[in-house]
């Protein structure tokens, strides 16, 4: 058999002669005649339709020769492309060269091979492969820089410090003679938390045991600098790496539209369902009349009378379930998957979303989710990177109440400048001098030098660039240098000046007393040339100020209250002289608490507590922390168009919060409730105090805003506005309260108050807590579209998490776009992605959806009608022709153009009225109000083809010789009346024309004429039988057919054309029309006590009046 296919399928059919000769026995008749044999098939018989070589192929082909069934490979291969691109993006890390320590030499590896225990050197500029614990460096001191900015989104520099008895093996052969093991942790997702000892062991000695600490930490996604290189060992891999832990896997995500056709389906489906029921049970209540049987063309036989009845009538409701099944819109799948497709470029082309810094414009990853950009009503976004640029500029200080502002305010370079400066009177000189003493002192800078040749001279000219954890200390040492006092390093414990008379100055680093969000301020101890010890301070006002002197704080107050209402980040600076024995009182203190193991932290923060007293204030500074263009007005925008934006952060909250104000996402009037380090404090009572918080703040808010059903949108009707700020270490012990916590309802009550705030920050997030966040949103009451949007690795989880992800094209890498669902270059396009695009597919795909359900019933209907007429006898109304191209090529075509081209409302005033947004959120065009409209519009239509055609032409002439008609001459015209009224009614929908709208408009209905003509004038030779042979040509030979195509469709879309008149008459006399949407939205979201009054949405009905009916 499979000899005889391969031979058919190389050589073709053999040909076969008029006869055949058998030969009995297969013995030739003649010895001396030549025999040649004839080939026979064998005596098996196959009556399968497949082979084990060709199911695959054959059935494949067979599936996909019903256009519908093309919608799932379409999405097989859309899926399976994207997640090849991932397995890409993989393979690019996992495929990296690393180099490992063995032997002491090194070996090259792929990043995929790493082990536990390895020793791995990594370079100045390249990203840790795994985390590992930090071992030596090529620095002296045995520190390194990195920048986590992939992770926390911070890209200021952090100082990390090697294990301090294993600094000095900075070489392979070296390290390599380490004998040591570690003792840590399991692998957990806190970026800022790690615990671990190492064991050095040495011949001859007793084994060395050292705490390890965060800060001994290097982790995975972080990359070196100003380092030439480190060792470190792998304490963490693959995905037991803490960047991996907060990693959230992508799931496959679903919008609101997609819910809503699956429930428009299930109404459908129990519409086919009930069509079918009613159909055969009528059958047979008819047939039980003796005198009614099946008609001659249905007539059963013998055996199939003499079945059982149950299974006869079966068997007649899956025939008509067949019959009625194109109620169910398969077709509409393939059409809302080329429409999402096709439509994804419009983000990808728009020019105005093109960013010339870059060279690149939007991205759409999936565009499955295109009409979830007009539903969002929670914007969850990053600051570093994402509404900032995160490049602090020193804009002025306050010297003893004296203001100073710089002539020219640079961010770029190091331009030195000795004045002069604009200045509100003038402090004493000495005064200014140990002001601008105490920035360059009091940071945690360091130097990187770099050798440029001067290309007219010819020789090095040695430039500086500042590194530190902290950019507003960068800033505030730039600051300085304009001012005349330049930072030239630390060497040896020696911090070097240069002053205005371009002298140096040398001071002793003593102790630096470290920043941390309980305190708010950091110190340094220092010693001068001269004997003298000095501590300086600086840090926000409400640490500093308890903490000088009363009587100078009030004139410096006014200052730093008004930089603080313009969005600035502000800090005060204090001093005070140590005499030796304060010092040597001082240093014990300090010295025995960091050799602590047990309740370190606590110990030093006592220290420090006793040290930062009694200092003497000298003045305060004004940082701004530059937003990125239109980051406010985009806040803005968002607010005004009902979303509420969260911002979900690492940084410090000091500096996010000035960040907040700066975008306009705090008011000045808005009354902040913390939740943080600070106010639950760090003692053993610390959940008693969140509860005593969480209960007061419950209690303050439901006090003045009176309780709704929905979630609290921004409103403009409020007494008081409030915003909350909550810290990671806070959030854990909401999320995740102790066994024996007194309350085990602080999610509820804190989502509740975050729910009711109209603004929200959290910071010090790390990456899973983001997605935790937006988890908790998501899964509330109503279910509410959210939106992620952030720049770094450390967003990703959130982005993964949310209903939309956005991923900004910035500097912290491409994690966040790679991993998003859309990716924009800038924060600001967010206003048009939203505003415009995403209010425009909504639209556009509403109406597809409803439109597919609403041409479908008109389509059905009449068939069903037609059982009552016909014995119920599965007897199909149309032609089979018909059947197949009504959804494939009569109707598709104009709705997808209308779906793709469609703007009701021009896209710069969309984007610049905000408010509009509003009208299509909450999925408002398919709620069941406007699918009960469409579904009722449809049904009439039905009808009127139906039962118009039945009594014009109930004497059934057509022919001006009384000649009649039959069934399908019947069947055509209804048709005719269908495809022409559906597709009309789309052409009143569309307000925006192009030159495509014609074509496919009035194309598919000259296709159909065409097609009609084409297909009942030629005698198929693969038909049977030729029931359209001459029907629509000698149909429309009949002048009373012309007139009732033309009055039924007249008839059908009269209710439409009625309702477009009523409404132009309603909107010049400042109502609202029946349909409009506004009314819709404006009577829910006062009921849900959160959006203006209804007459300003009336206004703004009158501007844009939309129907969703």
């Amino acid at each position: 058999m499979l000899r005889r296919s391969l031979s058919r399928l190389c050589a073709g059919e053999e040909k076969r002669v008029g006869t055949r000769t058998v030969v009995v026995g297969h013995r030739p008749v003649s010895e001396t005649d030549a025999y040649v044999a004839q080939k026979f098939c064998d005596n098996r018989i196959v009556s399968s339709k497949y082979t084990l070589w060709n199911f695959l192929p054959k059935n494949l082909f067979e599936q996909f020769r019903r256009i519908a069934n093309f919608y799932f490979l379409i999405i097989f291969l859309v899926q399976g492309y994207e997640d090849w691109l991932r397995h890409r993006a993989d393979n690019e890390v996992n495929k990296s060269n690393v180099f490992i320590v063995e032997n002491a030499k090194q070996v090259q590896k792929e990043s995929e091979k790493i082990k536990v225990g390895d020793i791995v050197e990594v370079k100045a500029d390249e990203t840790f492969p795994c985390d590992l614990i930090f071992l030596a460096s090529s620095s002296t001191d045995g520190t390194c820089y990195v920048t986590t900015a992939s992770l926390d989104g911070e890209s200021n520099f952090k100082t990390h410090y090697a294990v301090r008895d294993t600094t000095v093996l900075c070489t392979d052969e070296a390290i390599d003679s380490l004998t040591a093991t570690i003792e840590c942790e399991q692998p957990q997702p806190d970026l800022y938390k790690f615990v671990g000892r190492i064991i050095i062991y040495r011949s001859n000695q007793e084994p060395v045991a050292r705490s390890l600490g965060p800060e001994n930490l290097l982790l995975k996604g972080a990359t070196l600098k100003n380092t030439k290189k480190i060792y470190g060992v792998a304490v963490y891999t693959g995905m037991e790496t803490k960047m991996a832990l907060n990693y959230q896997g992508k799931s496959q995500k679903r919008s609101a539209v997609e819910k809503s056709i699956n429930a428009f389906l299930i109404v459908y489906l129990c519409i086919l369902l009930s069509k079918a029921t009613v159909c055969t049970t009528l059958k047979y209540v008819w047939q039980s009349n003796p005198f009614n049987d099946e008609p001659w063309y249905n007539e059963k036989t013998k055996k199939e009378r003499d079945t059982f009845k149950v299974l006869r009538m079966f068997t007649d409701f899956l025939s008509f379930m067949v019959l009625f099944n194109f109620i169910i819109p398969v077709s509409m799948y393939v059409t809302v998957e080329m429409q999402k497709f096709l439509g994804s470029f419009f983000i990808s082309w728009d020019k105005e979303m093109y960013d010339e810094e870059i060279k690149e414009g939007a991205l759409v990853n999936t565009s499955d989710l295109n009409e979830e950009l007009g539903q969002v009503e929670y914007v969850f976004t990053d600051k570093t990177g994402t509404l900032t640029e995160n490049s602090m500029e020193f804009i002025e200080c306050c010297i003893d109440g004296h203001n100073y502002k710089d002539c020219i305010s640079e961010m770029d370079g190091f331009s030195q400048t000795d004045g002069p400066l604009k200045y509100y009177g003038k402090a004493e000189k000495s005064r200014e001098e140990l002001f601008l003493r105490a920035l360059c002192l009091c940071h945690t800078v360091q130097i990187k030098e770099a050798d440029q040749m001067d290309g007219l001279i010819g020789h090095p000219e040695r430039k500086y660039s500042y590194i530190s954890s902290s950019p507003d200390e960068i800033a505030l040492v730039k600051g300085a240098e304009k001012y005349g006092f330049t930072f030239l390093g630390l060497e040896n414990d020696f911090m070097k000046i240069r002053n205005q008379k371009n002298e140096t100055e040398m001071y002793q680093l003593l102790h630096v007393l470290n920043f941390d969000p309980v305190r708010r301020r950091m110190s340094v101890i220092v010693r001068t040339t001269t004997g003298k010890l000095l501590l300086f301070c600086k840090g926000a006002d409400s640490s500093i100020f308890p903490r000088v002197q009363q009587e100078e704080i009030q004139q410096t107050k006014v200052h730093v209250e008004r930089n603080a209402m313009d969005g600035y980040r502000t800090l005060c600076v204090a001093f005070k002289e140590l005499t030796q024995k304060e010092y040597d009182k001082i240093d014990r203190q300090l010295n025995e608490a960091k050799m602590a193991l047990q309740d370190r932290e606590e110990k030093m923060a006592k220290v420090f507590e006793d040290t930062e007293a009694d200092m003497h204030l000298i003045g305060a500074t004004a940082v701004e922390d530059r937003l990125q263009e239109q980051s406010a007005e985009t806040i803005e925008a968002l607010h005004a168009a009902g979303m509420k934006v969260w911002v979900l952060t690492g940084d410090k909250m000091e500096t996010a919060k000035s960040t907040c104000y700066a975008c306009r996402l705090f008011q000045t009037s808005t009354e902040l409730l913390e939740l943080t380090a600070k106010t639950v404090g760090e003692s053993e009572r610390k959940e008693d105090r969140l509860h005593e918080l969480l209960m007061e703040y419950h209690k303050k808010l439901i006090q003045e805003i009176p309780k709704n059903r929905g979630g609290l949108k921004r409103s403009w009707t409020l007494t008081q506005e409030y915003g909350l700020i909550i810290d990671g270490s806070t959030l854990s012990l909401i999320l995740n309260p102790s066994q024996d916590s007194s309350s085990s309802n602080y999610k509820n009550i804190f989502l509740q108050i975050c729910l009711k705030c109209t603004a929200v920050l959290c910071c010090r997030m790390a990456p899973l807590q983001k997605a935790q966040i937006v988890r908790m949103v998501k899964n509330t009451k109503g279910s509410p579209i959210t939106l992620s949007i952030g720049d770094g690795a450390n967003d990703v989880s959130m982005i993964l998490e949310a209903h939309v992800g956005i991923g900004i094209k910035g500097k912290e890498g491409r994690q966040a776009s790679r991993n998003s669902d859309y990716a924009v270059p800038k924060f600001k396009h967010l206003r048009k992605l939203l505003l415009a695009h995403g209010h425009l597919y909504y639209v556009r795909i509403a109406h597809l959806v409803q439109y597919f359900f609403y041409k479908n019933l008109c389509f059905i209907l009449p068939q069903f009608l037609y059982q009552f007429f016909c014995g119920f006898s599965q007897q199909p109304l149309y032609d089979a022709a018909y059947l197949t191209m009504y959804n494939i090529c009569f109707t598709s075509l104009p709705i997808l153009a209308y779906s793709l081209l469609e703007q009701h409302i021009n896209i710069d005033t969309l984007t610049s009225d905000p408010q509009l947004y509003m009208k299509v959120s909450d999925n408002a065009m398919l709620q069941w109000r406007p699918f009960l409209y469409w579904t009722f519009l449809g049904a009439f239509e039905g009808l009127v083809f139906f039962f118009g055609v039945y009594f014009l032409f109930q004497n059934s002439s057509l022919e001006d010789n009384g000649k009649v008609f039959g069934n399908w001459t019947f069947g055509t015209i209804v048709f005719t009346v269908l495809v022409f009224t559906v597709t009309l009614k789309l052409a009143l929908d569309t307000r925006f024309w192009t030159w495509m709208n014609h074509f496919v408009i009035w194309g598919s209905l000259a296709f159909y004429v065409f097609f009609s003509f084409f297909w009942g004038g030629v005698i198929w030779p693969f038909l049977k039988q030729q029931r359209m042979y001459f029907v629509f040509a000698h149909m429309l030979t009949s002048v009373s057919t012309w007139l009732a195509i033309i009055l039924l469709i007249f008839i059908s879309l009269f209710p439409e054309i009625l309702l477009i008149v009523l409404k132009n008459i309603k909107e010049k006399n400042h109502q609202t029309g029946p349909f409009d949407l506004p009314m819709l939205v404006s009577y829910k979201r006062i009921e849900n006590g959160y959006v203006k009054t209804e007459d300003a949405v009336t206004n703004l009905s009158e501007k844009y009046p939309l129907r969703i009916l």
